[in-house]
């Protein structure tokens, strides 16, 4: 416990009041790293990374194409952020949590971020081809045109657009297959795009819930809007997690991983739905909240588990 007169510690907390509620504005860098949402699209990259990994079991790694599949997936991922939050200017103004981002909050010009948006997108669609090869680079395309075109304004439109969303997410997986030697209509690449096209639907439903309220207020059609009890999107939770479950005995039937995949990886999914049960009976955000962790956990646990379990 600090020590002193009643006077010296209210100006302490006068003090620490002040610096606390003084905004600091983020700097160039700062501004850029959300534009391009650098750390949601990590989960872009670790993805096409274990796809890549996958298709080499066995083989011995080609460094320099998994350094240029990653590269040309990471510019587009950024570019394609950046096109995203461009056409959702004035709905991030309505929610407290993306009003502070460079656009909405005016400290970045909307022709700058469109320069960004669209030099990375070209970018990383040329480098893919040149570097990688073609398949990279259609995947990558009908990534940024799915997300862009279709994703983005359907937000506005319908609540499938979580569906639809979860096509350009479960792309990237794809992406480091064909860029690892893997073919593009390869059972492995689209069993790696269900795993994670499956997964996205509990996880955004989770975060649908959590921020149902901004969501609505802002115009967002989503699933969980007007779900006070969470009985709604907890099932939703549950049918998908189900789903993900059977989904993973794919790999086993199939003879492309072994018995321990066949075991664990259906395990993953029924944890997701006996959390999703607990969240339909109590409705609590503490238990959504668990729910959404817990998706956060399956998608390097499932991976790498799949990475040791995987026929070579």
């Amino acid at each position: 416990m600090f020590q002193g007169s009643a006077v010296s510690e209210a100006e302490q907390k006068i003090e620490k009041y002040e610096i606390e509620e003084i905004p600091k504005t983020p700097n160039l860098s700062q501004d850029l790293s959300v534009l391009m949402k650098v750390r949601l699209n990590f989960f872009v990259l670790v993805t096409a990374l274990f796809g890549y990994l996958l298709a080499r079991k066995g083989l011995p790694l080609e460094w320099d194409i998994l350094f240029h599949t990653l590269l040309g997936t990471a510019a587009a991922a950024f570019g394609s952020a950046a096109f995203n939050q461009l056409m959702e200017i004035d709905l991030d103004l309505l929610m407290k949590r993306t009003a502070d981002r460079p656009l909405p909050s005016r400290r970045m010009n909307p022709i700058t971020a469109f320069a960004v948006g669209w030099i990375l997108s070209a970018v990383g669609i040329i480098h893919l081809a040149v570097m990688v090869g073609q398949s990279a680079a259609y995947l990558t395309a009908v990534t940024i045109a799915i997300y862009v075109f279709v994703y983005t304004p359907m937000k506005r439109a319908s609540s499938l657009n979580t569906l639809v969303g979860a096509i350009p997410g479960a792309i990237p997986p794809v992406i480091g297959w064909v860029g690892g030697g893997g073919g593009i209509v390869d059972p492995e690449a689209w069993f790696l795009f269900g795993i994670l096209f499956f997964w996205q639907l509990p996880h955004f439903v989770a975060i649908n819930w959590l921020c149902r309220q901004e969501y609505e207020d802002a115009g967002y059609k989503m699933w969980s809007n007007g779900d006070l009890s969470g009985r709604r999107s907890g099932i939703l939770c549950a049918m998908f997690a189900l789903v993900l479950a059977v989904f993973s005995l794919l790999p086993g039937i199939w003879g492309f991983a072994n018995v321990l995949w066949l075991i664990g990886g259906p395990i993953f999914g029924l944890a997701i739905m006996a959390l999703s049960f607990r969240f339909i009976r109590d409705g609590e955000r503490k238990s959504c909240r668990q729910l959404f962790f817990s998706t956060l956990i399956y998608l390097p646990a499932a991976l790498t588990l799949l990475l040791v379990a995987w026929s070579d």
